[in-house]
Order: C-alpha cells, then structure tokens, then sequence
C-alpha cells in the first residue's frame, strides 16, 4: 500500500516544485531584483524616469523605455522591452500616452505598479474650437486618452505621483522602505520650493496668456492664473483649421502677447510661421516629456529656465530672487 502510494507523493512534490518556480519566475522576488540584488524598476518616459531615479537612489535600477530625445508618444514597445515590463519588480507609467507601455503593463505580472493618472487624476484641456485632433496619417494617439497627460508641469501634481511611487517602492523593497521615504520627502520638499519659485515669478505680469505650439500647459497655466492659448490641442500633430489661427491671432492682438512659444522635441515649423504670420519673437517651453541631455539637463533645471522663459513672455515685474 505505502510502496504504491509513494510515486504518487513524488510526482506531487515535483508538481508542487515546479509550480512554485513557475510562480516565482512570473512575478517572485526574485524577478523584482537584477543581477547586484537592486530593485528592478521600469519606467515608461522621462517623468517617471526621473521619479524612480530621485526616489530610488542607488537600491534600483532604472529602465526607461523612451530613449533620451525621443517623442513620448511615438513609442513602439521592442520584445525586449515588453519583457522588461513582464519581469520588473515595479512599474511606473502613465496610462493612456503610450499604448504599447499600457498593454505591456496589462499582460505583466508585475504586483507593483503605479499609474501615475490614479495619482492625480487627468483633466480636459484638449480644445474645441475646431482644432482637427486626428488630422494626419500619423496623429499621436494619446489625443484619445481621458485627459491631458502632462501633470507632471505642475509640481503640485508631480508631487503627488511621487508620494505614490515612494509608497510602493517601500511594499517592493520593505527592507529599504526607511531610505524611499526619506528621499520621497526630499524630493516633495523641492518641489514645492519650485512651486513657490513659479508662484512669485508669476504673480505680476504685465500679461497672463501666452500661446504655445500645442496644448501641453494646461496644468502649469490652471496652477498659476496664466492662459495658455494652444496651436494645437494635446495631440501636437493635429493641424490647426483656419478659424483655429484666426482666433490666435485675435488672442495675440487682445493680450498684447509677444512671444510664440515651439517645444524641443517636436518641429517648430508650425510655430515659427505663425510667429512670423504675427510679427512675434519665438522661445521655447518645454513640456518635458523628454530631455535630450540628461547628464546636462533635468526636471528641475528645465523648468527653472520654462520659468526664466514665461516670466520674460508675459513681462513679469523683476525680482530681486533667482
């Protein structure tokens, strides 16, 4: 009776075995972590790049699936990267810009991830004044989402996805959670230094409304008391309809705006001819979806320099502070 029942119990332990590298393999700590023990962690573009950077320190290892310079929204995920999803051991994203991350992230069995958008819910700021959203073969995607993407220009807001990541980074990786604390507050503490830079910067202008190659400040303009009068909506591919350029002209006219703004990372052409179409300067603000020289360049030094670039737009009254 034993003897019968014996290979019985081993094929069950083999099973058991098996079943438990299966499981480890697909999502146990041991694909949480890459080869020198650090947490493995991904991040879908520069924002949360940057966040996992800041908040990680030298316990993980960043991925980031958006090369330096590359626009966001063009992104098509690699079978490599979508493996690197699968097997990170936390996931930091922002559903609805980039469909690819979002299905790679929906077939991983990653049990941390953080969607930036549940930390600080999206709003509306595509336009509606006839502005041809889907115009183009190739009109970027993430003029579907739910709302505008870019938080991340409020430090508010980017505050907020901080304290989210520093959260799960502490479930992810217990035995450093002390560390991911303590650079979460770090870093929230700075932003709201920059918050506050932007605050006073912003306070007296001569004007509030400033026009932009496409509708990436909404946020940054809610936040602040400005009025960003956008070329394009969210998508910056979308072609402007004439009545579109009609009525930016008559906003430039009402506001006395000097200065159209064009971004880094997508072409200036259609903002260049506007601002020669209204005798305006051009400068550049950038949205930050991306920062082409990250040893040169990072959140903060590029907003700090958005800052010095809308303060001279609008006409802001000197301050005697950097």
């Amino acid at each position: 009776m034993k003897i019968r029942r014996r290979p019985t119990s081993i094929a069950l332990a083999a099973t058991a075995l098996v079943s438990a590298l299966t499981l480890s393999a697909c999502g146990g700590s041991s694909s949480a972590k890459d080869g020198s023990g650090k947490l493995a962690v991904v991040a879908s573009f520069y924002p949360m790049e940057f966040l996992a950077q800041q908040i990680g320190g030298d316990h993980v290892v960043v991925t980031d699936l958006t090369a330096a310079g590359v626009e966001p929204h063009d992104l098509e995920l690699t079978a490599k990267q979508v493996g690197a999803v699968t097997k990170a051991g936390a996931v930091l994203y922002l559903k609805g810009l980039q469909p690819s991350v979002d299905k790679a992230v929906a077939q991983s069995h990653s049990q941390h991830v953080v969607d930036a958008a549940a930390a600080s819910p999206l709003v509306d700021h595509h336009l509606d004044e006839g502005t041809e959203e889907h115009g183009g073969e190739a009109g970027h995607e993430h003029a579907d989402a739910a709302g505008d993407p870019h938080i991340w220009l409020d430090p508010t807001r980017y505050a907020a996805v901080a304290k989210s990541v520093g959260a799960e980074f502490a479930k992810a990786d217990p035995a450093h959670a002390a560390d991911y604390q303590q650079n979460t507050d770090a870093l929230v503490t700075k932003l709201a230094a920059l918050d506050k830079e932007f605050q006073d910067g912003l306070k007296d202008t001569r004007t509030k409304a400033f026009v932009t190659s496409h509708a990436a400040f909404g946020y940054l303009a809610d936040h602040y008391g400005l009025e960003q009068v956008a070329i394009s909506g969210v998508d910056p591919e979308a072609e402007p309809t004439p009545a579109r350029l009609a009525a930016i002209q008559q906003a430039a006219k009402e506001h006395g705006v000097t200065t159209v703004f064009f971004e880094t990372l997508v072409s200036p052409k259609l903002a260049e001819t506007v601002a020669k179409d209204l005798g305006l300067k051009t400068a550049v603000l950038d949205p930050l979806e991306g920062v082409k020289d990250p040893a040169k360049d990072d959140y903060f030094s590029v907003m700090k320099q958005n800052l010095t670039n809308l303060r001279s737009a609008l006409a802001a009254t000197p301050t005697t502070t950097g």
